[in-house]
């Protein structure tokens, strides 16, 4: 099996540009990003037997003409995930104010990545993958958010597609001449192959998460509690008719491994006609389970942090907020694993 890189231009909303489609030679599955809209992975398909394709990440229908950033396909947020308190960011002895882009417009949420074009630096097909890196860079990409974080940076995101899983390779370069503080979170929604449901309470998880970020008003207060029983995933099953939009953390040691990597999550339905694995590098401690309000689909978020982080750390709350040096790097993996029938 050989894999492909295909580019063409395409429009969603007010923005035109190349997308970049990842695929084998005998186009049994594919994957679709859009630079222009945030290096989002719009699409990750499977070919069914009746010759369709299937989707793994979901997208909303009006994509094309109202591409919401953080509602479709795998959205990555940077460089921060979840909420900022009031849009203040505490940092070595100040504060800096990020706008209010929340829904409630009283706080900052996302970060600078999921709405805002990236540069596509480098793609190619091999006789086992195709890939397509992207770059968002603070001061050529956003330049008038420079003022409100401490440091520039360069975000680096490589999509790998395999015939059986969506690899997602960052590293963050800290370009300035201060600490960089930051947090990663990706956003992607799924519904697998196989599944007619109206809705996405027939899916079965399973999610190695051992407490919940307690939390008012969609913000952390700081404490780490147990999980109640009505969204505790340690064991599978079915997301049923709960509303989720919650921030769970401690995953346990003894997670399983796949691959040098560590089992997140599971996600599966009895009509599918496979499961998705969650697989992370061990900088993603945290995970965020949200439902939409279509509950067409269930968004499976690793993060690295919680929402709030910066915030939490300046009271000596242990966030998993992380600091990279001057001149310094960090880089994880995170991998979609798709396991035809059952685990």
């Amino acid at each position: 099996m050989s894999f492909e890189v295909h580019i063409a231009p395409n429009k969603a909303g007010e923005r035109a540009g190349d997308v970049y489609e990842l695929t084998d030679a005998a186009s049994t599955v594919r994957a679709e990003v859009w630079p222009q809209w945030g290096f989002n992975c719009l699409r990750w398909q499977l070919r069914q037997e009746d010759g369709r394709w299937a989707d793994v990440l979901f997208a909303m229908p009006d994509w094309e003409s109202n591409p919401v950033p953080t509602r479709s396909g795998h959205p990555i947020l940077f460089p921060f995930p979840g909420r900022l308190r009031d849009g203040k960011l505490p940092f070595e002895g100040g504060t800096y104010q990020l706008a209010l882009t929340d829904n409630t417009k009283q706080h900052a949420i996302h970060g600078f990545t999921p709405r805002n074009p990236w540069r596509v630096v480098e793609w190619n097909g091999g006789p086992d993958s195709a890939f397509v890196t992207g770059e968002f860079t603070l001061s050529k990409d956003f330049p008038e958010a420079l003022p409100t974080w401490p440091s520039d940076f360069t975000l680096t995101v490589t999509y790998r597609l395999r015939r059986d899983a969506l690899r997602v390779e960052a590293t963050v370069t800290n370009l300035g001449d201060r600490p960089l503080p930051f947090g990663l979170g990706y956003h992607p929604y799924f519904r697998l192959p196989g599944v007619s449901d109206a809705d996405v309470g027939g899916h079965v998880l399973q999610a190695n998460m051992g407490e919940l970020w307690e939390a008012e008003n969609n913000l952390p207060t700081g404490n780490r509690v147990p999980l109640p029983d009505a969204i505790d995933f340690r064991e599978p099953k079915p997301v049923g008719a709960v509303q989720l939009d919650h921030v769970f953390t401690a995953p346990p040691e003894a997670a399983p491994r796949v691959g040098g990597l560590s089992q997140l999550a599971v996600l599966s339905h009895p009509d599918a006609a496979g499961c998705v694995q969650f697989l992370v590098g061990t900088g993603f401690q945290n995970l965020v389970l949200f439902t939409p309000a279509h509950r067409h689909a269930i968004a499976i978020e690793p993060y690295t942090c919680s929402a709030d982080a910066s915030n939490l750390a300046a009271r000596g709350v242990p966030s998993n907020w992380l600091t990279v040096p001057v001149g310094g790097r960090w880089s994880e993996p995170v991998e979609y694993r798709w396991v035809p029938g059952e685990l």
